[in-house]
């Protein structure tokens, strides 16, 4: 087998039991979202690549029509995130956007392979501020990410490229228990 291969299916084997996780990560998520909340993601690089795969599932569809839920990809506007790093800096570019979007109830999912991103750590911080449920996939733990968030996915590959394609994998699998949940 090809060692990246080899790589992946190591790393997918270790979070199997990680199923149950996203599956009540799904059945809370269509709770919130069937109820009017929304779901706010973030991430750098890659990781903001997957937080915006992740909502453009849920304002579209997966697999079944349904109607659009509210999900936001902290990363996707660019004036605003261009606004807020020059007048309050990189750090704030999320966490900004937490207090401006974010309510009480949402929820909001924290990408980062390393789990130590300045920004997305602030994000997580400002969420627990507002009541909001933080969730993080992240890379190995422990990490300041996975110990900040109310709960975390840490997958234990040490390549980026691996941890990443097993968060695509993880995101997949919420997108179907969220739908098995509506």
């Amino acid at each position: 087998m090809d060692a990246h291969l080899e790589k992946l299916s190591n790393a997918l084997e270790k979070v199997d039991d990680h199923v149950v996780t996203i599956r009540a990560w799904g059945g809370k998520l269509a709770g919130v979202l069937s109820a009017g909340g929304r779901l706010l993601a973030c991430g750098n690089g890659g990781s903001a690549a997957e937080a915006q795969h992740l909502t453009a599932e849920l304002v579209g569809r997966f697999r079944d029509d349904r109607r659009p839920y509210a999900a936001i990809p902290l990363h996707a506007d660019g004036s605003s995130l261009t606004a807020i790093a020059n007048d309050y800096g990189v750090e704030e570019v999320y966490a900004r956007q937490v207090r401006a979007h974010g309510r009480a109830g949402d929820v909001l999912l924290c990408l980062s392979t390393s789990g130590g991103s300045p920004n997305v750590l602030a994000a997580a911080r400002a969420a627990q501020e507002l009541g909001i449920v933080s969730w993080s996939m992240t890379g190995p733990a422990p990490n300041p990410l996975a110990d900040l968030c109310d709960e975390a996915i840490a997958v234990p590959a040490e390549e980026t490229a691996t941890v990443q394609e097993v968060h695509l994998a993880l995101i997949h699998l919420l997108c179907d228990a969220l739908e098995g949940a509506l």
